[in-house]
């Protein structure tokens, strides 16, 4: 991505993140922590769940 562009695409997201009510900001906020991510998932990405579906493909 052109450095052009990257620029126009991080102002884009400021702004609309600061056109955004405080509220509705503090309730995503809460929602994605309150959402349930293995923490396999998280810090190592689809990895773990690749390896899991091999095994149990190999065990049936």
């Amino acid at each position: 991505m052109p450095n052009n562009d990257y620029v126009k695409y991080m102002t884009q997201r400021i702004v609309k993140y600061m056109d955004t009510p405080k509220d509705e900001r503090k309730n995503w906020k809460e929602q994605r922590k309150q959402e349930n991510i293995p923490v396999s998932n998280k810090w190592f990405g689809v990895l773990p769940f690749a390896f899991r579906l091999l095994i149990q493909k190999r065990k049936h």
